[in-house]
Order: structure tokens, then sequence, then C-alpha cells
């Protein structure tokens, strides 16, 4: 992956309705070149999909909140049943294996606390192996980017 590349990435995270001439433009490459480029990225996987970034409140989801897992054994089993079990349920928006005292961070949206009380009694309690539960609620955003950071070419 060369610079042209991440400008590619850059202009499609900041806008990914762009079509492939705005792109070319944006990126300063000929509409051939940068949808060769572009397929790619995609056939790389390094372009993973397209989506829209949606207000989560707006949507009817205005709890967010953040879940620090910690399991009881880490057992190749343990952690592949608490893996799959966690793909399953679609309050979680994100999961992330964590080093220090929590395993795992979840990122999950509810529509209520009380929506958030059932979804820890009836998805997360029932997952086997969980030693602890610690939740943090946030009650604002100050900065949610979508575009990466630039990196120093090397």
């Amino acid at each position: 992956m060369d610079d042209k590349d991440r400008q590619i990435i850059a202009a499609l995270q900041a806008d990914g309705r762009l079509s492939n001439q705005e792109l070319s433009e944006r990126v300063n490459l000929s509409p051939s070149p940068c949808l060769r480029r572009l397929r790619m990225l995609e056939e790389s996987q390094v372009i993973r999909g397209y989506t829209a970034i949606i207000d989560e409140e707006a949507y009817g989801l205005p709890i967010t909140a953040f879940v620090r897992v910690r399991l009881q054994r880490h057992s190749a089993e343990g952690v592949k049943d608490f893996e799959a079990a966690i793909q399953t349920i679609d309050a979680i928006l994100d999961c992330y294996v964590m080093t220090g005292s929590d395993d795992y961070l979840l990122r999950v949206v509810v529509e209520s606390l009380k929506d958030y009380e059932q979804f820890v009694r009836s998805r997360l309690h029932r997952i086997a192996g969980i030693a602890s539960i610690d939740t943090s609620f946030a009650y604002g955003v100050v900065k949610r980017a979508a575009v990466f950071p630039k990196i120093r070419s090397k």
C-alpha cells in the first residue's frame, strides 16, 4: 500500500458515496488507474465494505454502554465459545480483546436502561465463563472520527 492508496481510502472514509470520477479527481489520478487501485483494495480486503454512519439516538438507540468483561478461564475453548456468543448479539456493535485486568471491551447500544438490564440478564449472563462484567455509560460524544490519521511514508 502506498500514499496514493491511502489517499483513496481517506477520500472514501470521508465520503463513501463518491463516484469513481469524483474519487479520481480528489486523488489526482485518471479514472481507469483509480478504479484499478480501488478494485485491488477491495479484493485484498483492505476495503471491507461500505456503510452509512447513523446517529444512534435519532435511530432510537440513545444509550451507549462500554462493557468490560473478564473471563474466568482463558482456555482456547472458553475464549472461542465467548467470542462466538458475542458474534450473535446485535446490540454489541464492537468487541475488542484487551490488555490489562479486563479481557474484552464491548460497545453496546440499547433503547433504555431497562433494555440494558434485560440485555445483561438475558444475553451476557447466559454466556458461560464470564467472571465479571463492569459497565460505564456514555452521556455524550466529544469526538468520533471516520477517517484514519495520516501516517508517515516509509
